[in-house]
């Protein structure tokens, strides 16, 4: 995009400056539009999933002009209880795979496996840790950083030897940012990754 007397142009047009008019081939020429005073524009909005558009201010002062948007924070009352909405609803689709566990022990008095019910433990201990986690944010920087948080990975490095692919010894980290409304520790259908060595919490 670029900007041209106060007017914000999205796609090449022909335009009319001073007493001469040029053609739309005018936006391949970055020395004409330099001399005319056509600049290129980029906007700055803020994160949309935590802000609003506020004011909107225009800094020409340098080759590029910006334009920017002013951040208003959305109500935290409503985020925090889509946040709790969805911890629920991830409960109980995550539930449904060993349900019948517990409606077969109902009706035959079978035991639901050990594996499942620590499965089941788990999943509601931290579906009570992110409940009370989340109840207690009242700040938009609070659940920004919750959504986000950063955590290094470390993996096996993955090579490949007669047709064979072999993880580690060596290892490399990154960083991952992780919603941690999303992020689940246990699983009773995961496959296991063989480069995966840890995941903490930075």
């Amino acid at each position: 995009m670029w900007y041209f007397n106060g007017e914000i142009i999205k796609t090449p047009k022909t335009m009319n400056i001073g007493d001469l008019q040029y053609s739309k081939e005018l936006f391949q020429d970055a020395e004409k539009m330099a001399e005319l005073g056509i600049k290129s524009y980029r906007s700055v909005t803020p994160d949309s999933r935590y802000f609003n558009n506020g004011g909107y201010s225009v800094d020409e002062s340098s080759d590029e002009v910006v334009g920017t948007y002013a951040s208003v924070g959305k109500d935290t009352d409503n985020l925090t209880k889509n946040m709790l909405i969805l911890i629920k609803k991830q409960l109980s689709t995550k539930l449904e795979t060993t349900d019948w566990y517990y409606l077969r022990k109902l009706r035959t008095g079978a035991d639901v496996p050990s594996d499942i019910q620590d499965y089941s433990d788990t999943l509601y201990s931290e579906y009570d840790t992110k409940k009370s986690e989340i109840s207690a944010m009242n700040k938009i920087s609070q659940i920004e950083e919750y959504e986000n948080r950063p955590h290094t990975e470390v993996r096996k490095v993955k090579t490949y030897k007669n047709n064979k692919t072999i993880y580690g010894p060596e290892t490399e980290s990154v960083t991952r940012h992780i919603n941690m409304v999303n992020h689940w520790t246990s699983n009773p259908n995961d496959d296991v990754d063989p480069a995966f060595v840890s995941l903490t919490a930075d």
